[in-house]
């Protein structure tokens, strides 16, 4: 069912602490088979806020977006808090772009990814852990499956047909959308 009160134009923005509540609804509506305990959202919005936000619209948050660097190729597990980002991390990891099912369709995922990969700079790859069969979405935006490159343990936790995705950054193509032109080498 469609909810009436989502009809207006939706914007992308910084998460704040007060948003924590209306994104952990939406992970835990998003996400039921892949739940993530609440420290695991503070965590990332305290070591990276600039790459955590929110979709606002005129009825509250409709989704949220997380991302981080990390070194490559070793994303953290699912519902793992992070003491510290790497020193010497060298990709950008997607953490997650959930969005409530009425607001999709409208390439509010494609902003999201643009805006969290703007905070990616001087990293030259960024990589995900597709879940649910969305592989095929995100080679929409040049991720492409790398599951050689990364111990099938570390997916261990992120379910059944969990693939490992990596694009390689250029900065200087970009796409319509606005997400950076990606591809491996």
């Amino acid at each position: 069912m469609t909810d009436p009160t989502r009809t207006g134009s939706a914007e992308w923005r910084l998460m704040r602490r007060g948003d924590l509540d209306a994104v952990l609804r939406i992970a835990d509506l998003v996400h039921p088979a892949l739940p993530e305990p609440p420290e695991v959202f503070a965590n990332r919005l305290a070591l990276w806020p600039a790459g955590t936000l929110v979709l606002e619209d005129g009825a509250g948050i409709a989704g949220y977006a997380i991302g981080h660097p990390i070194r490559f190729p070793e994303p953290p597990a699912l519902g793992a808090v992070m003491d510290r980002l790497a020193p010497d991390a060298d990709a950008f990891y997607v953490h997650d772009v959930a969005i409530v099912p009425e607001m999709r369709g409208r390439s509010l995922a494609g902003a999201a990814l643009g805006q969290l990969l703007a905070s990616a700079s001087g990293l030259r790859r960024a990589c995900l852990v597709s879940v649910y069969g969305t592989a095929a979405f995100w080679s929409r935006f040049g991720f492409e499956d790398a599951g050689h490159l990364v111990r099938p343990e570390k997916l261990h936790s992120f379910g059944e047909g969990a693939r490992f995705m990596v694009s390689q950054l250029t900065p200087h193509e970009a796409l319509s959308d606005g997400v950076s032109a990606v591809k491996l080498p």
